[in-house]
């Protein structure tokens, strides 16, 4: 342009390249950051009608300005990432001014010796976060740029062409190997905010979207078909460790206090490999749960916004499944939008954090419908809990009474058997529902309400409310059994010298809905 000031005499001679970077600033209009391939950089203060030369000193020809990053903060705050490839100069250049341009400090300190510089970029919330790609790796500043480490994870080992921060997500370009996307900076901002500070024992989350499993309408897609990677579903809760842990618990509160779901480092990991065998399917479909982590460092846990799953006699596999993200069904109704607390105890030291739960934004359901339909979700896990258990505990009596004895046990033990029966099928003369028909009307019907986020149909609705009341004349048959006649049954068995009848053992398998015993 015209109004750039005029080179020496012995440079007006010499190859000028093109301009390579461009950055606007986010605090004036009118100052405009630009660099060009040829090692030069620019600053105007008045939308482009003067330009100062700015660059840092050092910076030699073929010091191509890849990248301009202008602060969210000040008017006078850039970082400038520097690549020397074309002349095989493999090191690093990073610099930051605060002063717009007088001064500059390099950031390379930290920086992979063997790693061009191809992007520097600032957090938009947390100043002094810094985050780098360069030709071998990512990395991130919690100083500003005085020291850097790596953040590689699972990426690819190959160029990082460029790295931007969209909302609470970082999204890296590599050459060649797609977009990366790292769910949740959360935990970095308040790294750098503490300033070397005590780190938290659980970091404040993000907000969570109230987004519905993605599902295709059939069998995943085969592995080798190229495909992205959505999210995980639900709220991503980070926790770090100082030392190793005995004992961790992870709790979920909703605002009156009460506990929806509980995680623990003694949880098992499921499903186990014997019931993956038994379930048929192809190892990469089910969602696999362990128990939290106890180890030192940093741990990432992803809460589905669901409550506590409802105890259920069979648990199955969707055919819509996401390769790794298949859960069993049922769930636990999803939650409300709204705020909840998340509880982390390690050890017995307690700490806490708000996190806030949005609503899809596609979903155009009134809140007055979404909350009664959650009320009706909530009521009938807790019937399809209470009947199951129910269920399970008599199929384990029923399945224990019958195992191998002689005839004259088998003679003692019918009255049992025939009192057992009519708490599973029903009882018709006293107009008592069985178990086993309750149980799976249950689980048909919460299934339905969990299908969408629509008010249920008035059909669905009264079939609810006529199932709980089946439920409220089910159990208390097999309570009443429980109580009466399992310690009679008990007694009838220890004078035979046979194994008292244990209620923690579950049934070896429960009969599929509409078979007969």
């Amino acid at each position: 342009p015209a109004s750039l000031p005029e080179l020496p005499a012995d440079q007006q001679n010499q190859r000028r390249g093109v301009i390579y970077s461009v950055a606007a600033s986010y605090k004036n209009t009118q100052t405009i950051w630009a660099g060009t391939d040829d090692g030069l950089l620019w600053i105007t203060r008045d939308g482009g009608a003067n330009w100062s030369q700015i660059t840092p000193p050092g910076l030699t020809e073929w010091s191509r300005i890849a990248q301009i990053d202008a602060s969210r903060f000040d008017d006078d705050t850039a970082y400038v990432a520097v690549n020397r490839m074309r002349i095989d100069d493999m090191k690093p250049y990073a610099f930051r001014t605060h002063d717009g341009g007088k001064s500059w400090q390099s950031i390379s300190a930290g920086l992979p010796e063997d790693g061009p510089v191809d992007a520097i970029r600032a957090d938009p919330v947390q100043p002094g976060l810094l985050y780098a790609a360069t030709e071998k790796a990512v990395l991130v500043s919690f100083d500003d740029g005085g020291h850097w480490q790596s953040i590689e994870y699972n990426l690819p080992h190959t160029s990082m062409r460029d790295v931007l921060v969209k909302d609470d997500d970082l999204i890296v370009a590599t050459h060649g190997r797609s977009f990366w996307i790292l769910d949740d900076v959360a935990p970095l901002r308040e790294i750098a905010a503490q300033a070397g500070e005590k780190m938290p024992l659980l970091f404040k989350p993000a907000d969570a979207w109230r987004v519905r499993s993605a599902e295709y309408t059939d069998t995943p897609m085969p592995l080798d078909e190229p495909r992205g990677e959505n999210p995980p579903d639900g709220a991503l809760i980070d926790y770090d460790l100082q030392s190793p842990a005995q004992d961790v618990t992870l709790e979920v509160l909703s605002s009156d206090g009460a506990v929806l779901r509980k995680y623990s480092s003694h949880d098992p990991v499921t499903p186990t490999p014997e019931e993956m065998k038994k379930d048929l399917i192809p190892p990469y479909w089910p969602m696999v749960h362990g128990p939290l982590a106890t180890t030192a460092g940093m741990h990432r846990w992803v809460w589905d916004l669901r409550s506590t799953t409802p105890t259920a006699t069979r648990y199955s596999y969707p055919i819509s499944a996401v390769p790794h993200r298949t859960p069993l069904n049922p769930q636990g109704p999803l939650v409300l939008p709204g705020q909840y607390t998340v509880r982390i105890t390690v050890d017995g030291h307690s700490e806490t954090q708000t996190i806030t739960v949005k609503m899809d934004p596609r979903v155009h359901t009134s809140p007055a419908d979404l909350e009664a339909l959650h009320t009706a979700q909530m009521t009938m896990a807790q019937t399809l809990d209470a009947v199951a258990k129910a269920d399970l505990a008599a199929h384990a009596v029923a399945e224990q009474m019958n195992a191998p004895q002689n005839a004259s046990l088998g003679t003692q033990l019918q009255t049992y058997k025939d009192a057992l029966k009519l708490v599973l099928e029903g009882d018709h003369a006293a107009h008592r529902p069985g178990i086993d028909e309750v149980n799976g009307e249950a689980g048909q019907l919460y299934g339905q309400l969990e299908q969408s986020d629509n008010p249920p149909t008035e059909a669905l609705t009264q079939a609810a409310a006529h199932v709980q009341e089946e439920g409220k004349k089910a159990v208390p048959a097999w309570e009443e059994f429980r109580e009466k006649q399992l310690p009679e049954l008990n007694k009838v068995l220890a004078a035979a010298h046979h194994a008292r009848i244990n209620l923690t053992k579950p049934p070896s398998d429960m009969p599929e809905e509409g078979d007969e015993e």
